[in-house]
């Protein structure tokens, strides 16, 4: 990575293509999925080294519960087998995981997995990895202006009182900034109900790489795209 590249701080990452990556190779879905797992893996590992502070992935949204129960399942456990294979390596690495999004619907041993992977990895100060899993940016929004409304039932807020801080200080990812770019791989060009609070002033990029072919080389060009934007945020330079 050039020296002169400006790093952003916040990337956020919808992972497609796993399915779509399989099928090319003849197998089945579920491989593709542990092939995008890898790429994840390659991936957090050359964002922490260049300096990324805050990697957001969207891995699980509230619509995936509609695919067919075999391939949820297989996603379920592939969320415990990579909590088993990459927590020695991100603890090593300094990358602290959080995980955003709503647990409620998970499995006991789902659960079990998401707290070891956070509590082990709570102590990495180089980069924050932020897991979206059974999230979407309108459930999120919703969940947070009901937390909002009951605290002005409560008297402890008023309506007035309700900005764009406090919005913010109410979703899942209250303690990061917002993203300074996005990507999407296997050439989708949508947001699909990620981040939509979060992405306002967002740079995106979108690749025609499905998600297991990711990895270091193609973050490069992603920071490298990154840096011929003008970012004005609506101003005048």
């Amino acid at each position: 990575m050039n020296q002169e590249m400006k790093i952003p701080q916040h990337i956020a990452i919808i992972m497609d293509g796993n399915g779509r990556w399989a099928k090319q190779r003849g197998k089945d879905r579920s491989e593709g999925h542990f092939a995008g797992m890898m790429a994840l893996r390659a991936t957090v590992k050359a964002a922490a080294e260049i300096g990324v502070k805050y990697l957001t992935v969207y891995a699980f949204s509230t619509e995936n519960w509609g695919r067919p129960q075999a391939e949820v399942d297989a996603l379920m456990e592939l969320v415990c087998t990579g909590v088993e294979m990459n927590t020695p390596e991100l603890c090593q690495e300094g990358v602290r995981v959080e995980i955003i999004g709503d647990r409620s619907r998970f499995s006991q041993k789902v659960n079990d997995a998401l707290d070891r992977i956070t509590g082990k990895t709570a102590q990495g100060e180089r980069m924050t990895l932020a897991l979206a899993l059974n999230y979407s940016s309108r459930s999120e929004i919703t969940h947070a202006m009901q937390q909002l409304a009951q605290k002005v039932a409560n008297g402890e807020l008023q309506p007035q009182d309700i900005d764009e801080q406090a919005i913010s200080q109410s979703l899942y990812t209250a303690s990061m900034p917002d993203p300074d770019l996005i990507i999407r791989t296997s050439g989708e060009c949508r947001l699909s109900n990620f981040m939509m609070w979060q992405a306002s002033y967002s740079e995106f990029y979108f690749t025609d790489v499905l998600w297991p072919d990711f990895g270091a080389e193609a973050l490069e060009e992603a920071i490298k795209a990154y840096n011929e934007r003008d970012r004005r945020y609506g101003l005048v330079k």
